[in-house]
């Protein structure tokens, strides 16, 4: 029972909330850079924080060209934007690679670092103000402390990290996810599953995260299957509040295998980030179950499944699986075997059962 619990972000969940609470983003600052990519100009969300901002009397640049796995190079554009226009807080408004870059600009900008140096860890805990808008119910990361950048020194993903780089506010409102397209609610859904399950495979799991881990998979399970389809509002207000729960866990726990693994795919063949978790964590699971890993239990639980019930869940989720060639599948391995997520686990896999999970899951 000796751990720490730390969440600082105020969440404000409700139809409407942006404008209906957006007085909140006063306290912030006097002018807001929105980091976002493109749709959310379709499904409303921009709109929304323009008007709430225009409310308080703040001003606001709108930094939309954030692209999937955001890089280096468009950190440096969004810090470049911001310095140019007098911006001293930031609203991220999208899905995980908005709120990643959104998080990674507010730290840089008081915090200065060569390329090379980014990755390096040891930030202080010093950021600019954030308010974060999630428009998908996947990466939890309006409530986390982690911002996940493409590493082309390393060629993965990677994450770099503070206590500051929790948003102070988090508006969620399901309503910006109803024209979802099918993919994207069927890859973010997977990647809030994996969340709450990684965490609580995690070495460093807690009473608190795995009370948020369970609630989250309890809720986000049973509506999976209907990721597929047209969702009503309920489900996906309850997908988003799944979605912020699974972050809450990882906040405290931090990912492990699956999506240690993962950014392989993602880095090398463009591989949607939760699918990514998505078609490793089955196979993950098993091995979890043949080294008689604790937790497994309890998740299966938390669903209210068997093994080979929330395995079949994935496989119809996922379709058609990708397919690599074996010695790709070897460099894969290797690699992942270095990656500090693994170490994170509860079991930590070898190199040769991280090659047995790539090559069961893709090969």
């Amino acid at each position: 029972m000796n751990f720490g619990y730390y969440m600082p972000t105020r969440v404000i969940c409700g139809r409407d909330c942006v404008v209906k609470e957006g007085e909140r983003l006063a306290a912030l600052g006097t002018h807001a850079l929105i980091v976002t990519g493109k749709s959310s100009a379709q499904n409303g969300a921009l709109k929304d924080v323009l008007r709430a901002l225009a409310n308080n009397g703040q001003g606001a640049t709108v930094f939309d060209r954030v692209m999937p796995n955001p890089t280096l190079a468009c950190v440096r554009e969004g810090v470049a934007l911001l310095a140019g226009a007098g911006a001293d807080f930031i609203v991220a408004v999208g899905g995980g690679s908005p709120m990643d870059a959104a998080k990674a600009i507010a730290t840089l900008a008081v915090q200065p670092r060569a390329d090379e140096a980014i990755f390096a860890g040891g930030y202080e805990a010093a950021a600019l103000p954030m308010a974060h808008v999630p428009t998908t119910a996947g990466t939890g990361s309006e409530v986390t402390p982690y911002a996940i950048l493409t590493n082309d020194f390393q060629r993965t993903k990677t994450s770099i990290t503070s206590p500051a780089m929790f948003p102070r506010i988090a508006f969620l409102d399901g309503k910006y996810m109803k024209n979802l397209p099918t993919m994207s609610a069927v890859n973010t859904a997977m990647d809030a599953f994996s969340h709450a399950a990684e965490g609580m495979l995690s070495r460093n799991a807690t009473p608190m995260s795995d009370l948020l881990a369970k609630e989250s998979l309890s809720i986000l399970y049973p509506l999976l299957p209907k990721a597929m389809g047209q969702t009503t509002d309920e489900e996906r207000d309850l997908l988003l509040y799944a979605s912020m729960l699974a972050g809450m866990t990882i906040a405290q726990s931090g990912t492990t295998a699956v999506h240690g693994m993962g950014y392989c795919l993602t880095y090398f063949h463009g591989v949607d980030h939760g699918r990514a978790n998505g078609l490793l964590l089955g196979e993950t699971l098993r091995l979890c179950s043949e080294k008689k890993v604790p937790a497994l239990g309890a998740i299966l639980s938390a669903c209210g499944d068997t093994l080979e019930g929330v395995c079949a869940t994935l496989e119809m989720l996922l379709g058609e699986r990708e397919r690599y060639p074996a010695e790709e599948l070897l460099r894969f391995a290797h690699t992942s075997a270095a990656n500090k997520n693994i170490k994170k686990s509860a079991y930590e896999p070898t190199e040769a059962e991280l090659l047995r999970i790539f090559t069961a899951s893709c090969g």
